[in-house]
């Protein structure tokens, strides 16, 4: 028969008690764990616009600006792009879609100057440089007008899926055009559609998000 010495049997349970706590405090303290390697990342966006990450269109133009110069997306690196098709006789959509973007700019407060607004003609046999930035000066001095000719404005067109068509009036036309805007983080990658009917409060609630998860 073999005798039980006390002070092993002791120190056996202390460290089997020592043990059971340890792996209690292991369990009571893994959630909170969890939350603070999730709070170190950054959440999902949830925007009310239309989520295009990803996409394998709208990835660039190449046209030039009031004064000539050629422009690119490369050419706004570090702020968020909002870009807008339409034309300057246009009399109700594209009045409506700058005047949006303009209230959006101040809605964003101080991020209003991380965001940059580009208008791109599709009437460049009326738009001509001195007309087109004219009219985008009317809605906000930061606002950039581009053009292109006729050829440069299919190309670009097809590149971001944007509908237009010539429809005579008389003796004059006007043109139909599609009336969504791009927004492309300041990375330069193509990341909203904002419909015609969203808000000024909407799209700038999904601007800083974007500004936000891109800082």
């Amino acid at each position: 028969m073999h005798s039980i010495d006390p002070l092993h049997s002791q120190a056996a349970m202390t460290g089997g008690l020592a043990l059971h706590r340890r792996r209690l405090l292991a369990l009571a303290l893994a959630p909170l764990l969890a939350s603070a390697v999730a709070g170190c990342k950054k959440a999902p966006a949830a925007y009310k616009g239309m989520d295009i990450t990803g996409a394998e269109y709208a990835r660039d133009f190449r046209l030039k600006d009031a004064q000539g110069q050629v422009r690119t997306l490369a050419d706004f690196r570090g702020k968020a792009v909002m870009l807008f098709f339409g034309f300057t006789q246009c009399p109700d959509v594209c009045p409506t879609a700058l005047t949006r973007a303009a209230e959006i700019r101040r809605l964003l407060g101080q991020d209003g100057q991380r965001l940059q607004v580009v208008f791109i003609t599709i009437d460049p046999e009326r738009d001509n440089p001195t007309v087109l930035s004219a009219y985008t000066q009317v809605f906000d001095p930061g606002f950039i007008g581009l053009y292109g000719d006729l050829e440069q404005t299919a190309a670009t067109a097809r590149e971001f899926k944007v509908f237009y068509k010539k429809v005579p009036t008389g003796s004059s036309y006007t043109m139909d055009h599609s009336a969504f805007s791009y927004v492309f983080d300041p990375l330069g990658k193509p990341r909203l559609v904002l419909r015609h009917e969203q808000s000024a409060k909407d799209c700038a609630d999904d601007l800083r998000q974007l500004l936000q998860q891109s800082a």
